[in-house]
């Protein structure tokens, strides 16, 4: 059995490193590790050692709670509702069937979508790119100004950053077949003015989400940002506690990282993104 705590670098997955600003080096003898426990949820295998300025690890900040209501000494406390909300329809409703659609149908729903006030901000909707079989998924948050315009997700210098981090690991969004990935968004438009995206419109854009991972069937799905993370695995626990083990959405592994616009603020924690990386390269590879 092969060692899982380590993944050998050909120079060109060092140079790409580099780009990503994270530093490698190797000690000369390692004591050989303990082998990892047989358990449902992994811990994530230790990256290649990186010499990096420690720094704090900035936790995602839940949602404000509301100010608790006053009630009798009797009565109990009021329930606090999940992430996940029935949503009342402002517009138009969902269109019917979207978990039948094939991948024409759903791009064209999507685009034509009024089932939230977003519908009337956007420019163009931002469906997905990349290959629509790829062990890989992608999954970001909303789009911004860049993405709206262009109709792509990760685009500008987190969607430099992105590429940068894809290709440490093989893989490039234009590829087909064996290094390709398929990226896309929780949300098809942009919330005015780069807003948080509210959870229900979170809500109403998940059964798009769900159909695209229906019909991509990838092997690991890469969960990057806290509103990702907040639709994919229904929860505002912050990413630092979620990190370095494997989640599941749709019966698909799912692994939690960083934003790159994070990334590119803090870039500290490019090395706990490659070591995210790398637990979702050993998921692939079984």
């Amino acid at each position: 059995m092969s060692d899982p705590t380590r993944f050998d670098l050909d120079d060109r997955q060092r140079a790409m490193l580099a780009e990503m600003g994270v530093r490698v080096w190797w000690p000369q003898a390692a004591a050989a590790p303990e082998p990892l426990p047989q358990a449902a949820a992994l811990v994530a295998p230790a990256a290649p050692v990186l010499a990096l300025a420690a720094s704090a690890e900035l936790p995602v900040a839940a949602p404000h709670a509301a100010p608790p209501s006053v009630s009798p000494p009797a009565s109990r406390p009021a329930p606090v509702a999940p992430l996940q909300t029935t949503v009342a329809v402002t517009a138009k409703p969902l269109a019917d069937g979207v978990d039948r659609m094939d991948w024409t149908t759903l791009q064209d729903t999507a685009a034509a979508c009024q089932a939230c006030d977003l519908c009337g901000h956007r420019k163009k909707s931002v469906f997905g790119v990349g290959d629509v079989q790829a062990d890989w998924m992608v999954i970001g948050e909303a789009p911004g100004e860049d993405e709206d315009a262009q109709g792509e997700p990760f685009v500008g210098p987190s969607g430099q950053l992105l590429d940068n981090m894809l290709k440490a690991v093989g893989l490039n969004r234009k590829a087909q077949g064996e290094g390709g990935v398929y990226i896309t968004n929780t949300l098809k438009c942009r919330p005015p003015g780069n807003r948080n995206p509210t959870a229900e419109e979170l809500a109403t854009c998940a059964p798009y989400l769900m159909r695209q991972v229906s019909l991509v069937q990838p092997k690991v799905i890469l969960a990057m940002g806290r509103f990702a993370v907040q639709s994919v695995l229904q929860t505002t626990e912050p990413i630092g506690k979620l990190r370095g083990q494997l989640h599941s959405y749709q019966g698909v592994p799912v692994v939690v990282t960083y934003h790159p616009s994070y990334l590119l603020r803090s870039p500290a924690d490019k090395a706990k993104a490659w070591a995210d990386l790398v637990l979702a390269l050993k998921t692939v590879q079984g």
